[in-house]
Parts: C-alpha cells; structure tokens; sequence
C-alpha cells in the first residue's frame, strides 16, 4: 500500500488592516508567502475581513443607547462585508448562494443595462461587493486552499462568518457563528446550526473532510459533535480568545475528534507596538539609504548583530534557543510558579518570585505546598485598566486592556496546529503578526486514533444517546 500524502497545513495571526481593500491586500501576500512554502491549507482568523471590535459596547447600557454608539455601529456595519447572499432563517440561501443562482442585484458596469456588454455583465459581481470574487482569485492565483473569517452583513444584519476557497473549485462553503459570545451578542447575529456542515477537497490523491467551529462555539460540546458525527479529519478553529487556556482546549478537540485541529487567532499591537513598529521600519530605511556610500568605505566593517539562536528538525521546524544571560542583557521575566495541592492538582502562581531578592535583600524560593502559597503571596490587587484603540474602517476600537500589556499588545495572538494524538505540532504563535506557521501530516494519523476512540462511532454509544440538528445532515462523509 502506497503512503499517504504528506499535507502541508498552514495558520498565521495577522490582525485586521485600517480598510477592508487594505484587510484583502494582506491577506493575498499572505498567501502568496504560503505559496512559496509549498502550504496548502491556511486558516485565518475570526472576524479577520470586517474586523473584530475588540473593547467597545457600542454605546449600550442595559435601558440605553447613545447616538454615538449608533455611529459606531454604522461605521462598523460599513466596513463588513457583502457577500451577496440573503438572511434566510439565519443560513442564507444556501446552496443557491453556492451555485450562483440567485438573481442578479448589481447592474453592469455600463450605465445602459439594455445596452451592456456580455463581457461587462460577466466581469460585473451580480450580487454583493466583490470580496468573494476576490477571495476565488486570491485561491485561483496561488494555489492555496484559503479558509478565513470576516464580518458578512446581510440585510440590515452583521454575521461572524467563515468561508472555505478552494484554489479550483471556488468557494465550497460558508457557515455563520450560531452562538455568538456575551457582548458579541450586540452587533452580530445568530447563524443557522445547518450552516455547520463540513466540506470536504481532495489535495495529491488525500481526502480532507473539514469544518470550522468559531471561537467559543468550541465550549459547546454539541457544536463540536456536529463536526465529529461528519467525519472531520481537519477541525478549524478561528478565534478571538488568546487565553493560555485556549491551547489545552485544542489538544482536547484534537484527542476528542481524531482530527488534526488548526485555530488562528488575531496578534494586534497596541499604541507602544505600533509606534515601535513604525520606528523598526523607519530604521531599515535610514540603513537602506546609508548602505550604497558605508559599503564604499575601506576601513568598513559590518556591524555584529545579535541573532536568535536556533536549530532545524529533522522535519524542517524552526526550534528558538535562548539567549545566554549577560550582564549587558535585561534580567530575564520572571517565569510563572505552579504546586500541585494533595488531589494532584497544579495551582499556577503568577504573583509569588522566582529567584528574585525581596525587599530584605534574601533571595525568596518558591512554596512547595498550598499552605506556602498562602503565606507567601501577596493579596491580588487588580491594576488599573484603560483604552488603546485603534481604526478599522473608520470605526474605532478601544480595546480595555491591562496596564502592563495594552502597551505593546492588545491580543498577543496563539495560532497553533495540533495532531490527532494532542500533540502541538506548531505554536503557539505569540506576538507576532506577520509570519507563517505550518506543519507536515499524515492524514492517516486520523485513522489511526480511531482504534481505541472514535467520538462519533464506536465509542458514541448511539444507539442508546440520540443526537440530531435541525437542517444539519449528520451522515458521515466518507474518507
């Protein structure tokens, strides 16, 4: 029997740009940079087209809207997308949309309709804005399977959606977040459960059976049952949550499933991180100008720049290596404490010392038993929060954030891509939103897994627990 296919799975944590012409013009050099490392899926993350409005209410108080929030809003409804396709019952047209069957709502380019070119009705969208059109040559030109959040508004409604490109076949699905998250809840829509159906693409002989479960849908176990029942071998999960407890929640979609999972999630620099952004940039081109007369020079020698450290696996990942401690350096952060209390349980300590002097001069160790973590930690004394917002489209978001991160960060990111067996196979992705993380696999891990578990067939018992959702069908797709 011949092996399978090695498939090169891609994610990445850009954030979204000022315009959504801005958003797409990224989007195509990222992934024309996944082209050029032989990538041929790439996720991006939630709300990435349209933007995810991060630390605003919109104006709204229980009782009360204020006229300014109706501004935001409207600056935000602008900014999303249009898609083309209708409310429906929270699913839109379905595969009408898909097939391009619903009737025309753009004229021509030539301001006579009756007298309008073939040509020009044809390379005129008949419905929506063009960014589907854009997104199916983005695909067509590089190759890369593109899977990528954005903000649809149908109607006078905005939805968290999700569309899945294919590089040949165009655009094979789109699914609306059905549980949108606490305030979320303000400005986007409830989508259909029908539109959680997988899809599924063949790339060099290997089948991919794929589906997407957004953000905080991955907390609702029957959403993530929905996805299993359908045979899914790659599970996507684009987020807005960079939490130190999302990572774990993917290894046990990962385990659960028996699915390579891949989540994408935004890195958004707050005002330090631009601006220090802006001066790197500034820098490299002061460097650039000077280059042609410093190289001319005799007794020129080119400056030692400290690099990372770092070594290449067999497979071909890049591992980072610290730097050595010296004196010139800073002090290295402090690293975070855990003790694990008589059940087995390990309590992190973010406020005790490691190795640092106390006010005394002694040099305090860490507590061993959860008695010493209550003798040695201070009292948690929350700091004091405040805005750094930024623009997209016109509209501002002011993210509320820590004093100690808002500075440089407003979401420091955590992409990742994990195996079926748990393993973290890329990532997490912190503080950096313009590289590329990727993975060989074996999809035959898949199978693999379903030896000893297989959440939708042998270890599901249905026979004794039914499970059905409405317009949804469950049947498995095959391999």
């Amino acid at each position: 029997m011949a092996p399978t296919a090695s498939i090169r799975l891609g994610t990445a944590s850009p954030s979204t740009q000022p315009t959504t012409a801005a958003t797409l013009a990224q989007l195509d050099q990222l992934a024309w940079k996944a082209a050029l490392k032989k990538i041929d899926i790439l996720l991006l993350p939630e709300a990435y087209i349209g933007g995810y409005p991060r630390g605003t209410a919109f104006g709204c108080l229980m009782g009360s809207r204020s006229s300014q929030g109706r501004d935001e809003y409207l600056r935000y409804f602008n900014s999303a997308v249009d898609l083309g396709d209708t409310v429906g019952d929270g699913a839109g047209a379905g595969a009408a949309w898909l097939g391009r069957e619903l009737p025309r709502t753009n004229p021509p380019t030539s301001t006579n309709p009756d007298t309008a070119t073939e040509t020009e009705t044809e390379t005129t969208p008949s419905r929506g804005d063009g960014t589907r059109e854009t997104l199916e040559g983005i695909a067509r030109a590089t190759g890369v399977f593109l899977v990528t959040g954005c903000i649809e508004k149908a109607g006078g409604s905005l939805y968290c959606a999700v569309l899945y490109v294919c590089p040949t076949r165009g655009v094979l699905g789109k699914r609306r977040k059905v549980m949108p998250t606490a305030t979320e809840r303000l400005v986007w829509a409830q989508g259909s459960a029908s539109t959680l159906r997988a899809v599924s693409t063949v790339i060099r002989g290997v089948r991919l059976n794929l589906a997407a479960a957004v953000c905080w849908e991955n907390y609702m176990p029957l959403v993530r049952q929905a996805l299993y029942a359908q045979n899914v071998n790659l599970y996507l999960a684009p987020t807005a949550d960079g939490r130190d407890t999302w990572l774990p929640l993917m290894r046990t979609v990962a385990i659960e499933g028996r699915c390579f999972v891949v989540s994408s999630n935004m890195c958004v620099r707050g005002a330090g991180g631009r601006r220090r952004a802006e001066d790197e940039l500034e820098a490299a081109a002061d460097e650039s100008d000077d280059d042609a007369q410093t190289l001319q020079d005799p007794d020129y020698a080119p400056p030692l720049h400290r690099r990372r450290n770092s070594l290449l696996t067999p497979e071909g990942f890049e591992i980072a290596l610290p730097s050595p401690f010296t004196p010139q350096r800073p002090r290295p952060a402090k690293r975070r404490q855990s003790v694990f209390d008589e059940d087995g349980n390990e309590i992190v300590l973010p406020c005790c010392d490691q190795d640092h002097d106390n006010d005394e001069g002694d040099t305090v160790s860490p507590p061993t038993t959860s008695a010493g973590l209550r003798s040695r930690c201070k009292p948690f004394a929350p700091k004091h929060l405040h805005h750094s917002g930024h623009a997209h489209d016109g509209f501002t978001s002011a993210p509320l954030t820590a004093e100690t991160n808002s500075e440089e960060f407003v979401s420091r990111g955590g992409s990742s891509i994990v195996s079926p067996f748990g393993d973290v196979l890329a990532g997490p992705q912190w503080e950096d939103d313009e590289g590329l993380l990727f993975a060989d696999v074996d999809f035959d891990d898949c199978i693999r897994g379903r030896l000893d578990l297989d959440t939708a067939g042998s270890y599901s018992r249905n026979d004794s627990f039914k499970f059905s959702v409405q317009g949804l069908d469950l049947s498995p797709l095959p391999y």
